[in-house]
């Protein structure tokens, strides 16, 4: 086939076989093709040097061709405001929106703003993506609102039954019963939980459940005023930490719902005079970068951040393009280190 002039979608349609919606749907990186199909139809448009005209293509569909990332606010020792876990989500959601062809808007909110307004409305992204929401109770009305106005979006969090819009998340409950198991593993038997442990805070509520269910496969019962609350910070972790060294509690293991948490707990028991592991063993949840560099480095639960990015990006196309979805839960994994090791 001979073409003249700029190549377009119907000749690559001719040359595949298929009809051109069909190109466009795969040029899109849409789900509603096949994998051999779209991989036929992007040699043949690369073979024609075949650019997407992104402008018709939003006219065509009514779409921006661009997916919003919404992050919120977190207190942090920096002025970022970011939680350091979420740094290495961006790097996946904007590495998977560019494979799909898309572009992405990021947008930092700030948890007491009117975050839930509709991007879509104004034809700024043809979704949202959500990125931390502080307490879940006073968000979840806000999720809701989104549902009711028929807006696509997707959340990382706990992916629990009743929750609204779509979630995709780590299986905090695994990890905080490996993590805890870990601990009874190197001969811990008095293990204190730094986090909050309540339906405020699923994730971390997940964590403790799963913390408690090891101790009780142990044959051990979790003592109440061995949990102490705490948020993702260095900060919170610190005052939860003194809190727990101040009530004369006998422990000799910490079990931290985050890694910012571990470390502000680090800090305490070394001002206290405290060794780690040598005295008492700390474990935190998350794996950023820094856990493997603090001293001693830390024992955590790694979550899979490069495929939670894709899942996102991937669910959020599917609920655009109509398409049932449903939350996932991710698996997790243990990383020992240095800190919890030796009773």
């Amino acid at each position: 086939m001979v073409i003249k002039g700029k190549a377009t979608s119907l000749d690559i349609a001719h040359m595949a076989g298929v009809s051109q919606p069909t190109v466009s749907r795969a040029l899109r990186g849409s789900p509603m093709v096949n994998a051999e199909t779209r991989q036929r139809i992007l040699d043949i448009a690369r073979q024609l040097n075949y650019k997407v005209d992104k402008n018709a293509s939003s006219l065509r569909c009514q779409q921006s061709g661009t997916l919003a990332l919404l992050f919120f606010e977190d207190p942090t020792n920096d002025d970022s405001l970011i939680n350091p876990f979420f740094h290495s989500m961006l790097g996946s959601i904007t590495r998977a929106c560019a494979l799909k062809g898309r572009d992405l808007l990021v947008s930092f909110q700030q948890l007491s703003s009117d975050w839930h307004a509709d991007f879509e409305d104004s034809n700024k992204a043809d979704g949202i993506i959500l990125l931390g929401y502080g307490d879940y109770h006073e968000s979840v009305e806000r999720l809701q609102r989104l549902v009711e106005q028929g807006t696509h979006f997707v959340r990382w969090g706990a992916a629990l039954p009743g929750q609204p819009g779509v979630s995709i998340g780590s299986d905090n409950f695994q990890g905080g019963f490996d993590i805890s198991a870990h601990l009874l593993e190197q001969g811990r038997q008095r293990i204190a939980f730094l986090g909050h442990a309540s339906s405020h805070y699923p994730e971390f509520e997940e964590r403790y459940r799963g913390h408690v269910q090891a101790l009780a496969a142990r044959g051990l019962k979790a003592d109440p005023g061995m949990q102490h609350d705490a948020i993702t910070t260095e900060e919170s972790g610190h005052a939860a930490c003194i809190a727990l060294l101040d009530s004369g509690k006998n422990f000799d293991a910490i079990c931290a719902a985050s890694d910012l948490i571990a470390i502000g707990a680090l800090r305490a028991l070394r001002e206290r005079g405290i060794r780690v592991p040598q005295d008492v063993a700390v474990t935190g949840f998350d794996d950023i970068p820094l856990a493997a560099s603090v001293s001693p480095p830390l024992t955590t639960v790694q979550q899979d951040t490069k495929q939670a990015g894709q899942l996102l990006v991937d669910k959020l196309l599917s609920l655009i393009a109509g398409e049932p979805v449903e939350g996932l839960t991710i698996p997790v994994r243990l990383v020992v280190r240095e800190s919890s090791l030796g009773a």
